[in-house]
Parts: structure tokens; sequence; C-alpha cells
């Protein structure tokens, strides 16, 4: 191991380093969001055209996350999370200068290279500043995602409300947030590998470990997927609501989902993992079962917000156990990582395909059920308890995520 050590000072402002990061990275992907319609006429793609090139981004993360962890042992964690993390903002200028359909699948499977290999990076210390502080930090680094991710997208709204041209607006974004995430990462742990430690392979299969735990995060980012694209549109079709209360429903199951993440890390520490992800899979659950035997919209939106309740703190958890699970945290993250971006590239045509084929209220009922896998497999996440730092001012020796 590195002689280099970081007292309990330096890792408590790692944390809301790392927070900065996680806040940087949502905004990025709130901006993009926004100015979808934008890019779409500039590109002169149709819908299904546009569907397509939408899948690029999953692929170019499925890719490279597996590189993250070969760029962060020769870089040091520290060089590394801010080279990616810049190559990700300075990302968010290629979708919008696209022409065509080829261009703009190319700009996507970068924009999501970029966005994959930078999200294990940063999870990576975030749960090496959790193991050290030996409390619950993810779910709240999560959660600061979340907000990032909303203000990002309340700039773009503003963008789009202005009929500005979005090449401009995300190069003054892309600018901006490159600024704030480089300054973040001068605080972030600086963890360099041994000199005797073996680079990681290029490419590998994630752990047996890691498959299990990113079981869990499937269910979840299913579900999530799901309810984020199709809940306005089951309270409109399925119980005849108004376009405005529709999409209230939308926002409250995104406003669940940020509180529960933020406010997680107290409930995490004090009932441990395994219970909390039990207990939020009932909560989901519950909610699904109130989405499909509703009758009112009250009950559906009930239920709806009951399910970003239910599955809010659920990825935190399982990249925080799959940081835990083995020798190689950066691979099993990755293994993680790919799992919860196929779960949510695949969740919302499949919901539609299914809904086509029979109805939406089934299409719900499968959500349902695989709410019960989030509940039914939360054991395997008691692999890799934190360790136990128990003098709190002393310095901490440093080990690479």
């Amino acid at each position: 191991m590195s002689a280099v050590v970081h007292t309990q000072r330096e890792v408590r402002r790692a944390r809301y380093a790392v927070a900065a990061v996680f806040a940087v990275h949502g905004a990025v992907t709130g901006s993009f969001a926004t100015r979808v319609p934008w890019i779409q006429d500039h590109a002169g793609v149709s819908a299904g055209q546009l569907g397509l090139a939408l899948a690029f981004p999953a692929l170019g993360a499925s890719l490279a996350m597996p590189l993250a962890g070969g760029i962060s042992h020769r870089f040091g964690a520290r060089n590394a999370l801010r080279g990616l993390l810049a190559l990700w903002t300075l990302a968010l200028v290629l979708p919008a200068l696209a022409p065509n359909l080829l261009t703009l699948c190319l700009a996507l499977f970068v924009y999501g290279a970029t966005a994959g290999m930078s999200d294990v990076a940063m999870n990576a210390l975030g749960v090496e500043v959790e193991n050290r502080l030996d409390r619950s930090i993810m779910s709240g680094l999560h959660g600061m995602w979340s907000v990032g991710a909303v203000v990002g997208s309340a700039a773009g709204t503003l963008a789009a409300h202005l009929g500005s041209d979005a090449r401009l607006h995300h190069a003054l974004a892309a600018a901006v947030l490159t600024v704030v995430g480089f300054a973040a990462c001068a605080w972030v742990l600086d963890l360099q590998p041994a000199e005797d430690e073996e680079p990681p392979p290029r490419f590998a299969l994630p752990p047996r470990s890691a498959l299990l735990i990113g079981a869990i995060g499937f269910c979840a980012v299913f579900a999530e997927g799901a309810s984020l694209d199709w809940s306005a549109v089951y309270l409109r079709d399925q119980l005849e609501t108004s376009a405005g209360l529709a999409a209230a429903c939308t926002t409250g199951f995104t406003l669940t989902m940020a509180v529960a993440r933020i406010a997680g890390d107290r409930v995490v520490d004090r009932y441990g993992a395994v219970r909390t992800v039990r207990a939020s899979g009932v909560v989901a659950l519950l909610g699904g079962l109130l989405i499909v035997s509703a009758r009112h919209p009250a009950v559906a939106m009930t239920g709806f917000a009951l399910m970003g309740l239910g599955i809010a703190v659920v990825v935190p958890l399982c990249f925080a156990a799959a940081g835990r699970s083995g020798s190689n945290p950066s691979l099993a993250i990755a293994g993680v990582a790919t799992i919860t971006y196929t779960s949510g590239l695949i969740a919302p045509s499949a919901i539609g395909m299914l809904a086509q084929a029979t109805s939406l209220m089934v299409s719900f009922m499968l959500v349902t059920l695989l709410t019960c896998g989030i509940a039914g497999f939360a054991g395997v996440l008691r692999a890799g308890d934190r360790v136990k730092v128990t003098r709190p001012d002393a310095a901490v020796p440093e080990r690479r995520p």
C-alpha cells in the first residue's frame, strides 16, 4: 500500500467534494435531457430514429465502464476522476452539434462512454470515503446526483423557454460544469495503488458477487425507468386524468426518490443495508399493488410515490456493497453499473411493448413482481461490511478503491 495517509478532517472534506462531483454528473444529464427535442429537430431524425440513437449512450457506457479501473490504477484515483469527469462534462456539447442520425449516434456513444467511466470512478471514491467515515453516505451522494439533475434540467427548461440554441446552451453549461468539477476533484482522496499491485485487466467479467448485487439493482432501476417514463401515461390512459394531474404524478415520484436518497443514510446507519433494502422492497411492492388496483387517481399517485420511496436507496446501496465485495472494487462497481444501465435501457421499451400486447396495468404487474426481488435478495448486500474506524481524529492509511 501507499505510504500516504489521510486524516479524518481530510476524509470529511473529501465527502463534500465527492458530493459536488455527483451533483455535477447529474447536472450534465439534466442539461441534456431537456434539449432532446431541439437535438431531434436539428439532426432531422424521426421519433423511431431518435429512439435508436438514445440506445447508444447505454451501449457506450457498458463497453467503457470496465476501463475505469485501469485508468485509476495508472493515473491515481484523483487524476482519473478529474480527467474522466472533464471528458463527461465536455461531451455534453457533442449531441447538439450532430447534423444527422449517424453523427448523433456517434456523439451519444461518446457521451455514454464518458458518463459510464466517470460514474464508476466517482462511485468507487464514494465507497472509499464511506468506509473511512464508517457511516453510510452513498444514498446521500446519489441524492446529490438527483439534485444536480434537477438544477441542470431547470436551467435547460429556462433555455428552451427562451428559445436559445442548444449548441450555445450546452457549450456554456459544459464550461461551467467543467470548472466546478475540476475544482471539486482537487479535494477528493488522492488514492494510489501499491507499488507491487498488478493493474486490473482491461476487460474482465465482473465477480459473481457483483452479478448477484446487480440483480437487485436491475429490479430497482427497471421499476424506476418504468415509473419515470410511464407514470403520467398510466394516469392519463388507465384513469383518464388531466395532463396536469398526470404530470404531477411523475413529479411526485421523482420528489419522493430525491428526498428518500438524501435522508436514507441515517436509516441505513441505524438498521443496516440488508434490513433497509428489505423494507424498501416491501414499500415498493405496496406501491405497485396500489398502482395496479387503483380506480382513483389519488390511489395511483400514492402508489407511484411509494414506489419512488421504496426504490430510492437500493441502487446506492448496491454500489456500496459492490465496492466492498472483492479485491477489485472498480471491477465490481463497473459490473453493477453495467447491469443497472442495461435495466434502465430496456425498461421503458419493455413496458411499452407489453402494454401494446396487453395493457399498462399488466405491464405494472411485471414491475410489481420485480419489486419482490428487491426484498427477496437483499441478503446479498451483507458482503463486505464497512471497515471500523475507532479513532475519529487519527490518520487513515490509504487504500485504493
